[in-house]
């Protein structure tokens, strides 16, 4: 393989399209690996895998986008058994993910898109607050932190119910089951709208 911008197309059908030896803009070397996959999600259509990674500085940028124009969305499902946890999850970078008196994970500059399934949200989501638990000297925020991760347990092991609602602007994210609950995201009014 030669050095620089090289391009390796897809030569099955369904591999990435990758582009070697790219700038980044951050560690300013040519060790920036761009990824592009085209793919079917069942129920919900192709979308557009994107990735970006620096193997100098390590910066990592992944997106997911749908091949055709969608509305901005709401999507709620409710997990009540083990079988639910295997449900298809199509997350952008835009897209909030909210779970009830658990958490509300917003979208910034460092969010990234993926497909997974709602057990992949859950263990994400288990993992953050593991950290906030291991760095918080409060006791009564290391407390709320332990009974917040007995909680996602019991829900992973089909013992408890929870709710998950999925909001993006942009369209691109889904909750694929026939129980998820699509609505129209409603548009937020500005502060001096009434």
């Amino acid at each position: 393989m030669s050095e620089g911008n090289d391009k390796q197309e897809g030569a099955a059908e369904g591999a990435p399209d990758i582009l070697n030896g790219q700038p980044c803009a951050f560690c300013h070397t040519n060790n920036l690996v761009l990824m592009e996959k085209e793919t079917e999600v069942p129920y919900f259509g192709k979308i557009y895998i994107f990735s970006m990674s620096c193997s100098n500085c390590k910066y990592h940028k992944a997106d997911v986008e749908s091949v055709e124009q969608r509305e901005p969305c709401k999507y709620t499902f409710e997990i009540s058994s083990e079988e639910d946890l295997k449900v298809r999850v199509v997350k952008s970078s835009n897209a909030t993910i909210k779970i009830p008196h658990i958490t509300t994970v917003t979208p910034g500059p460092a969010s990234n898109g993926y497909v997974t399934n709602i057990e992949g949200i859950l263990n994400r989501v288990k993992n953050q607050i593991e950290h906030l638990e291991k760095d918080d000297e409060d006791e009564e925020a290391q407390q709320k932190a332990k009974n917040m991760l007995k909680k996602l347990q019991r829900v992973m092991w089909g013992q408890e119910s929870l709710k998950i609602i999925i909001e993006d602007p942009s369209g691109n994210s889904a909750i694929v089951s026939e129980r998820a609950v699509k609505e129209k995201m409603k548009e937020r009014k500005g502060k001096d709208e009434k």
